[in-house]
Order: C-alpha cells, then structure tokens, then sequence
C-alpha cells in the first residue's frame, strides 16, 4: 500500500526536512501568537499612559490560565493521537480528538462563569489596586468573562489538526486571528478610533479568537472524509483508556501552565508595591521576552507528532536524530536573542512606550529575564519529548520543579537581596538548575528507547 504523505513526514523525509515541515508553520504560529499578544501592549502603549498597560499586564495570569485547559486537552490528546497513528490505531484517534475538543469547550465555559462570579476577589489576587482596577476590569470582561471559550478552543483545535502532520493549517488558523486582532487593536483602543483604551485590546481578542474558532470549523468540515479528527459528539466518549491517556500527559502539562499564573501572580504583586510605572515596565519586558520564548516552545511542540510516532513506532534513531537537530537549533537561536535583549534593552522597551521612568525599569528587566533563554531551549524541548511521549511523571516533576522548589522561592530571595530588580533573575537561576536536569533524563530516555528496540 502506497504511503500516506502524512506517514512520509513521519516515516521517510530527511530529519531536517521533516522539522521544517511540522515546526516551522507550529513557530510561525507562536511568533504571531507573541506578536498578537505583544499588539495589546503596543497599541495600549501609545496612549502614553501607564495605568491602561498596568492593565494589560495584571490580566496576564488569567490569560495565561487559559494555557491550564489548553494543555490537559491539546497537548494531552494531541500526543495520544500521534502515538495512536504511529500505531495505525485510527479508532481511537477520532475518540481522542472529541475528548478534547468537548472537555476544552465544558472547561472554557466553567472558567468564563468562576472569574465573572468572583470577579471583585479575582482583581485583587491579580493586584489590581483603586489606580487600576478599572480598566484591569474592562480588559478581563472581554478576554474572560466573553472570551474563555473561544481563546481555549482556538489553541485546542490547532493541537489537534497539528496531531495529523496538518502543521500548517493548524498555524493558519491560530494566525488568521492573530492578524485579525492586530488589525482591530488601533481600531478599538487609540482615540482616533473607538477610544477604549485597555478594554478595546480586549475586545479586538475576543473577536479575533472567534474568527480563529469559525476557520478550523470550516477546516475540519471540508477535509472530514481525509483525516481522522473528529469532534462529532458520537465520537466522544469517557473510555477509561481514552480518558487516562489524555490525562497522563495533559493534567503535567495542565499543572505546569497553573503554577506558571501562580509564579506571575506572585511576581506582579511584588511589582505592584512599586507603583503602576513598574508593573507596565514588567509587563512590556515580560512580553518582549516571551517572543523568542514562545519560537523555542513552537520548536518543541512542533516536532512532537514527529517525536510520539516514532516512539511508537520503534524508530528510536530517528526519534534521538529530530531531538538532537532540534535542540542544537533552539540554543544557537536563544543565544544569540539572549544578546541581542541584554545589549539593546533600553531601545527594545523604549519601542513599546515613551514614558522615560517605564523605559529605565523595563531595561533592566530584560536583561534579567533574557539571561535564562539559552537554558529554557533545553528544558522546554526535554518537557516537550516528555509529553510526547507519555511521560507525563516526568513532565509534572519539572513543573514542580521550575516554580515551586526553584522560581517563587528565588522571587522572595532575590527581591530581598535586590528590592524589585532581583525579581527579573528568578528564572534564570531556576533555568539553569532545570537544564542540567533536562539532559540527564534526556540521556536516560535514550538508553531506555534503545533497549526497547533491541529486543525487537
């Protein structure tokens, strides 16, 4: 029987062309993602006034919430779908897609109803104060309150289309939104148009993940009789080997993302104390940082439908080959990113807003935070083999272990030692630790594929 082009991806092409293929649509996706998200605070930023882009970044760990259900039904589900084809088990491909899919809409909605009920206690966890609670307000009734669900199914839609080798129509649409929302930010936040200000930003995101939403609808309609995704509610089902497969990966990778809002929480209301100059400097810098955070992290979840077939296949040279190419990409891409921040950090800020006191904190933020880049290519490709091949142990065990053995202890040390600036270094010290245990359970993982695959 003649191949698939899918099982040529995964089977056949050269290891540099199959990366390309997966992770450069899953990269460009997460670049437009950061730069969608950087849009708010650019488009907010203009107006010149820190109190609108003290909103922005105090709704961050909410947004980021958002991730929690993302990646106990994407990358959950994503990973069993992949080592299901890779086992030519097509069945439970289809059930995994509709677990997913139906479990990420019920949690969406039950995250939409808990924040809008206890909103007034939510704003002051976030450390919204009487400076800032209104326009934090106004931001969060659009990208929570309306938002949840379409923001969740949008990146639950693209784990699942990207499970199949589909990497770049699963990229299309994530960015299809995005553009959409960089389109209406200026619209509905600057004075020349709509005048909203921070609640603008919110609504431009809420509409752009909707339009997301409607193209992978039309996606999975148009191609139903060419893949094995399904979200057809005959497919879902609470199997209890469905079920716990999706969970051994996603509920890690689901606690990660949690204790991530966690980590943010703790530091913004850290920066809070130093007034709403400090808390838009953080935010900027925070959001600068995560672009080349975010193409390393599209490397890692882009090769790892490549990564779970051949796990489950048995081709455990080609699996160590994509993770090897990959990782020596991801440190010389981060390294020279890590350069660039920590040199230029003034004109990176200052690109962003123009108020000078914004500009001399988020400067030496940057530096702080793009001092662990280099460090987080290795640990976010360990986490991402991880999941993807079921090690859901040891994915949960660095989680734990980048925020609560290493990153929030080292916030309260280090803004001891050094009152807020200390604050920027947490994850880099946290990094570093992580790194060397990446590559030690990394080389382990190996010795364990190689033996599975001499017995055959």
């Amino acid at each position: 029987m003649e191949k698939t082009q899918k099982e040529k991806i995964f089977e056949d092409y050269p290891i540099k062309k199959a990366v390309a293929t997966l992770a450069v649509p899953t990269i460009l996706s997460s670049l437009v993602m950061v730069l969608y998200n950087l849009a708010d605070t650019f488009f907010v930023g203009m107006l010149n006034d820190p109190i609108e882009n003290a909103a922005v970044a105090l709704a961050g760990p909410l947004l980021l919430a958002f991730n929690a259900v993302n990646n106990l039904f994407g990358v959950g589900s994503s990973s069993l779908m992949s080592r299901s084809l890779g086992k030519k088990d097509y069945e439970t491909v289809g059930k995994a897609s509709a677990f997913g899919f139906y479990g990420a809409l019920f949690f969406g909605l039950v995250f939409s109803i808990l924040c809008t009920v206890f909103r007034g206690p939510l704003l002051q966890l976030l450390g919204a104060d009487s400076t800032t609670i209104n326009a934090t307000n106004g931001y969060i009734n659009w990208t929570v309150s309306l938002g949840a669900a379409p923001a969740i199914l949008n990146v639950v839609m693209a784990y699942l289309v990207r499970s199949e080798g589909a990497a770049m129509h699963a990229s299309i649409g994530t960015m299809s939104g995005c553009f959409l929302n960089i389109i209406l930010d200026p619209i509905f936040i600057l004075p020349w148009g709509l005048d909203m200000g921070a609640e603008g930003a919110g609504c431009a995101t809420f509409l752009s993940n909707c339009a997301a939403c409607i193209y992978f609808f039309v996606f999975l309609a148009v191609k139903k009789k060419e893949t094995f995704i399904s979200i057809s509610p005959r497919k879902f089902t609470l199997e209890r080997r469905v079920v716990s497969n999706v969970f051994i990966v996603g509920i890690p990778a689901s606690i990660q993302n949690l204790l991530n809002v966690t980590g943010m929480t703790i530091l913004n209301n850290f920066t809070a104390s130093y007034g709403a100059d400090a808390i838009a400097a953080m935010g900027i810098s925070q959001k600068v940082n995560t672009v080349p955070m975010n193409i390393s992290m599209g490397l890692s979840q882009g090769i790892m439908p490549l990564v779970s077939y051949n796990y489950a296949s048995g081709d455990s040279k080609r699996m160590k080959d994509t993770i090897k190419f990959s990782m020596k990409t991801a440190l010389i891409f981060l390294v020279l990113v890590a350069a660039l921040f920590f040199i230029g950090s003034e004109t990176v800020v200052g690109m962003f807003i123009g108020d000078e006191n914004v500009i001399a904190y988020g400067s030496r933020f940057l530096r702080g935070f793009c001092m662990g880049l280099p460090f987080l290519a290795v640990d976010f490709m360990a986490v991402g083999v991880f999941q993807a091949v079921g090690m859901g142990k040891e994915a949960l065990l660095f989680a734990i272990l980048r925020k609560i053995a290493l990153e929030i202890p080292a916030l309260f040390i280090l803004n001891w030692l050094m009152p807020l600036y200390g604050l920027a270094y947490a994850q880099f010290t946290a990094e570093v630790i992580l790194a060397i245990a990446a590559v030690v359970v990394l080389k382990r993982l190996f010795k364990k594929v190689e033996k599975r695959t001499q017995t055959f």
